[in-house]
């Protein structure tokens, strides 16, 4: 007989059974795709492989297991369009996918650099450390624009944004489902795949397997509205300012606010 809290008693055969089921509610989400822990802060299994092709179509990207679908940010429900990310790593890159459903494909930042998270776009959050300290972010929109910076520590903490800081070397491809700024029709989405070379992370070596970093992914999306043959980004007439966009991420954050590494998922090695 086995003795079990509040004097419950089990048979043998009973603490067997109770044994198999708790190790497939364990191994359930592994078998059906899901990857890491699961609640926040989230936890993704990153494996090993080597030369994907960017060109953000992602057919080489079978067989990788791709996160939960995003939630809001403060993680209360999931985002009203579909974002899913994948990542996997050999000895050259980190290597990173997105697909987004999105009806209104809409873009405008060309130069490298602006502040793309003024179009809708992507963004990764990752800390080699897993301190909250120097701290990388690079952000993409449809137009494959990149905004990347290294960051001391969070701005709550008078953190400042190295924006002289590129990711050197870096790969990046999107694809698009539907037509980009053409309000005539409705689109399906779009995909970003990204290659980030382990050398560009300044201070920090290439991963080993068991390593873990703290990483979280987002996406900002803008309420717009049709005005003649384009998009513009809605505005509160009253306060003649931008409607506040969806802010969506994969690991909750508990508030607006993407610069709280505390509230980042794990990013495991294998």
């Amino acid at each position: 007989m086995f003795w079990l809290p509040g004097r419950l008693r089990l048979s043998r055969s009973s603490a067997t059974l109770s044994r198999v089921r708790w190790l497939v509610l364990f191994l359930l989400p592994a078998s059906l795709g899901c990857v890491g822990t699961a609640k926040p802060p989230y936890e993704y299994v990153c494996r090993r492989a080597p030369s994907l092709v960017i060109d953000g179509a992602l057919d080489d990207w079978r067989g990788i297991p791709w996160t939960r679908r995003f939630r809001d940010i403060i993680g209360k429900k999931d985002a009203a369009l579909s974002t899913r990310a994948a990542l996997a790593w050999d000895d050259r890159y980190l290597y990173v996918a997105a697909r987004m459903e999105q009806p209104h494909l809409a873009a405008t930042l060309t130069k490298h650099d602006a502040v793309i998270y003024h179009d809708d776009d992507f963004e990764i959050f990752l800390d080699p450390s897993g301190r909250g300290r120097d701290y990388f972010e690079l952000e993409i929109n449809a137009l494959a624009t990149v905004f990347d910076l290294m960051l001391s520590k969070p701005y709550a903490l008078k953190g400042k944004a190295d924006h002289r800081f590129d990711f050197a070397g870096l790969k990046k491809a999107v694809a698009l489902q539907g037509s980009l700024n053409d309000p005539a029709d409705r689109d399906r989405g779009w995909t970003v795949e990204l290659a980030i070379p382990w050398d560009a992370f300044l201070g920090f070596s290439r991963p080993r397997p068991g390593d873990v970093w703290r990483c979280n992914m987002a996406r900002v999306e803008w309420k717009k509205r049709v005005e003649g043959a384009r998009y513009v980004i809605d505005v509160d007439e009253t306060k003649a300012m931008w409607l506040q966009p969806e802010n969506w991420s994969w690991s909750p954050q508990f508030e607006v606010a993407m610069h709280k590494p505390e509230h980042w998922g794990y990013l495991r090695f294998r």
